[in-house]
């Protein structure tokens, strides 16, 4: 079975991309500068651990996902090409050869929005490439990750109060399942977010 935790450049803060634990984070869709475009990502301790700030560009062709020190972790491209809604993500020490695709599935008979996300072969590790795919609401941000045998590997959805009160839309509760790399989800949610217009 192809992994999904490619290998991330060590300029990452975090000391793995991967856990072999399930983890969880909140994503607020806003980012920490003033009058900027993006979000923030905070651990399950309340920590902030990854951004994004588009400062006073929404939709950008070239986003920045960085981890707290401002050390870009992956870079996310959008295709100018007929197909629609095509982007690409790199690496931040590879910024010529996509770690994953992300692509419009045409599909007239499910409500639900569905994109294709295609992982790269990585030669150098000896791991085959792979296809997830990224199910969702075509009204809000919340959708599923699942791999090529349609098993749930991450989950986003609107964050919860403890007493059980839905928060804003722009607070989300993002699960990622063990093993599972949390780049790649986190980078998904931004896309997700360019998506729908919100960063």
């Amino acid at each position: 079975m192809a992994k999904i935790c490619p290998s991330i450049p060590s300029s990452s803060s975090s000391s793995s991309s991967c856990s072999n634990e399930q983890e969880t984070y909140t994503i607020w869709m806003k980012s920490l500068v003033m009058n900027s475009n993006g979000y923030t990502v905070y651990d399950s301790k309340g920590n902030v651990v990854f951004r994004i700030d588009n400062y006073d560009s929404k939709n950008r062709s070239e986003v920045y996902l960085m981890d707290l020190r401002g050390n870009v972790v992956c870079t996310i491209l959008r295709k100018k090409l007929l197909r629609l809604g095509l982007w690409d993500c790199c690496h931040s020490n590879d910024s010529r050869r996509p770690w994953f695709k992300v692509g419009k599935t045409f599909n007239f008979f499910k409500k639900d929005s569905v994109y294709d996300v295609l992982v790269a072969t990585n030669e150098a590790r000896n791991e085959s490439g792979s296809n997830h795919k990224m199910e969702g609401s075509v009204h809000n941000l919340e959708f599923k990750i699942t791999d090529g045998e349609g098993r749930v590997r991450a989950e986003v959805q609107r964050k919860r109060s403890p007493s059980g009160v839905v928060l804003g839309e722009d607070v989300l509760f993002v699960t990622v399942e063990p093993r599972v790399d949390h780049i790649f989800v986190l980078a998904l949610v931004a896309i997700q977010g360019l998506i729908h217009h919100k960063m």
